[in-house]
């Protein structure tokens, strides 16, 4: 196979890319690095300081929650839909090699230049490269996560080059100098006095003005002007469809369309997972990923590009970036079936109150807990444990992603390589012990309960304890589950004698691995 080329630009050999696609994953890669970021309890609970910003937080997921909900009750083919789905998804991945080919062959036969890049910097010094030889000073760019998870903004404005998100959720934290802590809403972390400062002192929108839509049409006024100068537009990729070589961008705002149909310049990211084979898969995933965003039957605007407008350029970059390694692990795969809804975040309950930058990752929340350990799993070692395992994240999941047995199963990989601190692998062999013995779970459960009844409060909760720090213990019962059954359970007349846990020899207890 042939580099692709743009006009003196040479992007990698495909075959480079698509080797690694039936190769298995590097033993040990991850763990290479010794940077380690903040455990998210420890950034948690600078989010949790603020009360009254965690509860707003929490409900303002709980409402998007409940808005989805209410869409997958109308469509009596929800589930379907979702099976479906998942086995789309899980075919093109298992068939990723030809489907790439094939979407390259058909969108260079549309005029499009396909660039194939390995990493996240060979991803931004391929879009350098491009902007560079066309001269380029200023971009815009729609919401793309892939460009946010190889931080192509501030490698461009090192080399010169004015970047600006236009999605306005994007906007208003890069004019703050964050990150999103969200994939869908970008700014749900922050209130509205809050973003009214934001523009009073970068676009001198007046003081302490907070409203909605006066904000809304300031923003609107401002970005125009940068649409209408820029030289350049990039867009993510929702969706990339093998057997057309066109890509769709799904949109509330407008943003993108405007972005790429000003400038004569399109430069288009995509991780390699967005693929689908066929455009009649399409419509299955635009029902679902609106429902499962935000609520909303539909994206306000869903844009279809075929090869470049007349008389301009259309670039896509296609990136690996550890992808092909977590196609490669049986484990893990699913997750790159993801189709980037943020539904798992906005029900998940660890999410919903300790924020996203807590996760100190571009995608938070369960989706990123499974992802990022694969990219460094010495960094992000502790976010396998953000999570209850209450499953809630693979009920909402519109592709069926098994999320929380995923996590379960980075718990296991990262003790297996001690990757977790030292008081924490003591304190699972400890509850082994406990919950293994029978006769010690009994008696520590007596213990507690007669203990919690007469304790007083600081004694439970103090900075020694932090996990009571945001947590009420409930009140001790005076009975365990058990003795409770058996009470309840003798006193019912028509119960057999063999149902009773009174006739369960004790050797029986004793001989069980379980509580």
């Amino acid at each position: 196979m042939e580099l692709a080329k743009s006009g003196s630009l040479a992007t990698p050999n495909t075959t480079v890319i698509l080797s690694r696609l039936d190769t298995q994953p590097l033993t040990g890669k991850t763990d290479m690095t010794t940077q380690v970021h903040p455990d998210h309890a420890q950034l948690a609970n600078r989010f949790t300081a603020d009360q009254e910003r965690a509860h707003w937080h929490d409900g303002a997921l709980w409402f998007v929650r409940q808005k989805r909900d209410r869409m997958a009750h109308s469509l009596p083919e929800w589930e379907r839909l979702r099976e479906l789905a998942g086995q789309i998804k899980a075919h093109t991945l298992s068939n990723l090699p030809h489907y790439l080919e094939a979407f390259e062959q058909n969108a260079t036969r549309l005029g499009a230049t396909v660039h194939w890049a390995r990493d996240a910097e060979e991803h931004n010094r391929i879009v350098h490269e491009i902007l560079q030889a066309n001269g380029v000073r200023r971009v815009v760019k729609s919401k793309s996560m892939l460009t946010e998870e190889c931080h192509l903004n501030p490698y461009l404005e090192a080399q010169g080059i004015e970047v600006v998100d236009t999605d306005l959720g994007e906007w208003i934290v890069q004019l703050r100098n964050e990150t999103p802590s969200h994939i869908v809403l970008p700014a749900i972390h922050l209130r509205k006095e809050e973003v009214g400062e934001t523009f009073h002192q970068h676009i001198g929108t007046p003081k302490g003005n907070s409203d909605p839509k006066f904000l809304a049409r300031a923003a609107r006024h401002e970005l125009r002007q940068r649409f209408v100068r820029a030289d350049a537009g990039i867009t993510g990729v929702n969706f990339a469809i093998a057997q057309s070589g066109g890509v769709v961008v799904c949109t509330n705002e407008g943003n993108a369309d405007l972005g790429v149909s000003l400038p004569p310049l399109h430069i288009a990211c995509m991780g390699l997972e967005k693929l689908l084979p066929r455009l009649e898969d399409l419509s299955v995933f635009t029902r679902l990923l609106a429902r499962s965003a935000t609520g909303q039957p539909i994206t306000a605007y869903t844009s279809h590009f075929h090869g470049p407008r007349p008389g301009g350029q259309m670039h896509i970059v296609i990136v690996d970036n550890g992808r092909s390694d977590i196609r490669a692990n049986p484990t893990y795969r699913e997750s790159l079936q993801c189709i980037r809804c943020g539904a798992c975040m906005n029900t998940c309950p660890v999410y919903r109150r300790s924020g996203g930058h807590s996760y100190s990752n571009t995608v938070p929340g369960p989706i990123g807990s499974v992802l990022a350990p694969s990219q460094n799993a010495h960094a992000h070692h502790s976010l396998p444990y953000a999570c209850t395992l209450c499953g809630s994240c693979t009920d909402v999941c519109p592709v069926k992603i098994p999320l929380h047995h995923q996590l379960l199963a980075w718990r296991g990989e990262l003790a297996e390589r001690k990757l977790i601190p030292f008081s924490k692998r003591l304190s699972m062999k400890f509850a082994r012990v406990v919950l293994g013995t029978p006769w010690i779970y009994r008696s520590g459960g007596w213990v507690a309960r007669t203990g919690l009844r007469f304790l007083p409060h600081w004694l439970t909760h103090n900075r020694l304890n932090t996990w009571a720090r945001q947590r009420e213990l409930p009140v001790a019962p005076k009975q365990s589950f058990r003795e409770q059954f058996r009470r309840s359970h003798s006193m019912r007349p028509d119960a057999p004698p063999s149902e009773s846990s009174e006739q369960i020899p004790p050797e029986q207890f004793r001989n069980s691995k379980g509580p």
